[in-house]
């Protein structure tokens, strides 16, 4: 295979926004694993004393990731996440207005190999959130597996990152503060295995939690689908049925991670690697749907807000696929 190498021309600009890529890849797949190396490693060495004192911190912080975390404006502002945006580029397209005296619960689609859309739109200001929806304060659940690592936990917190536990969600929802939107990738880490170009398949046929959230906390559900997601990155061919598959659906269920094996393009040059394609990205938000609050909601209940919701999310799709170069017979497929 021939291998097509950059220019040495490119400009400075696009030459940034790599970088930022480069940097924001390894912060998804290697950084916390990187955290827990150095902890103990310069617990060897003369600086032992930064890992007891953060050791120690840790202790005393330990439920701060589930009580809401700690947002840091000047992390979110950043002009790294700018140069991310636009890379790719990124946009986020309103729809409606959105009430800042109320909260909401975002479902945001497709999960694609590494949520670039849904990272870039609600954890960093490079789109332009806090200017779209004035009064609305977005929190991203991740799961809670990376709130275990020293170091790289306090650096998620800054993006607004809680754990996508029931205890986390809930505790933000019930607070007296108005505003509050939970960004929920509903389909999780399963379904980033079926993340590739062209395809509009989404796990959501049985993900009936974040409904049954929303309407034991009152909290309007918000639609939101980012077109282009699925098209970063290629994958290594896993139908469902195939030893590839069975394997990887085997290590979700053991680890919480799901593996898919994709791959791109890379700094140097554009045959392969781990760095995104250049492909732009549009994350619609749609209307809010209200939910009347019910501490304890039968299944009948979930059961009618979740089609509700599914009939809402196929309509944003439909409406605006045209604009994004969907084909007119394409359409979302629930799984």
């Amino acid at each position: 295979m021939a291998i097509e190498f950059a220019s040495r021309s490119i400009p400075l600009e696009r030459r940034l926004q790599t970088v930022a890529v480069l940097q924001w890849v390894y912060s998804f797949l290697a950084l916390a694993q990187t955290c827990i190396i150095l902890f103990f490693v310069l617990l060897f060495t003369r600086l032992w004393i930064i890992s007891v004192l953060y050791g120690i911190w840790w202790f005393i912080d330990w439920d701060t990731p589930s009580q809401g975390g700690r947002k840091s404006q000047w992390l979110q502002s950043s002009v790294v996440w700018r140069y991310l945006r636009d890379y790719f580029p990124i946009k986020l397209i309103k729809t409606a207005d959105l009430d800042p005296s109320k909260k909401y619960i975002f479902g945001s689609h497709p999960h694609g190999v590494l949520v670039a859309g849904a990272f870039t739109n609600f954890c960093t200001e490079a789109t332009g959130f806090p200017d779209l929806y004035p009064g609305i304060s977005p929190y991203f659940l991740m799961l809670p597996l990376w709130f275990r690592s020293p170091f790289f936990r306090d650096y998620i917190m800054c993006g607004g990152l809680i754990p996508s536990d029931k205890e986390s969600a809930t505790y933000l929802l019930r607070q007296k503060k108005a505003g509050t939107a939970l960004v929920i990738a509903v389909g999780g880490a399963p379904e980033s295995l079926d993340a590739r170009p062209g395809a509009f398949t989404l796990l959501l046929k049985n993900r009936k939690g974040f409904v049954k959230l929303a309407i034991e906390n009152g909290a309007s559900l918000v639609p939101v689908f980012s077109f282009g997601e699925n098209e970063l990155f290629d994958q290594v061919d896993n139908p469902k049925g195939s030893w590839l598959r069975a394997i990887q659906e085997k290590l979700q269920k053991v680890m919480g991670v799901a593996l898919p094996l994709f791959h791109a393009r890379g700094v140097f040059q554009y045959s392969f690697g781990l760095i995104p394609y250049r492909k732009p990205i549009n994350t619609i938000v749609g209307k809010p749907i209200a939910v009347t609050e019910n501490r304890n909601p039968s299944q009948e209940e979930v059961d009618s807000l979740h089609q509700l919701y599914t009939e809402k999310l196929s309509e944003l799709f439909e409406e605006h696929k045209t604009h994004y170069n969907v084909p007119a017979d394409k359409h979302l497929t629930f799984i």
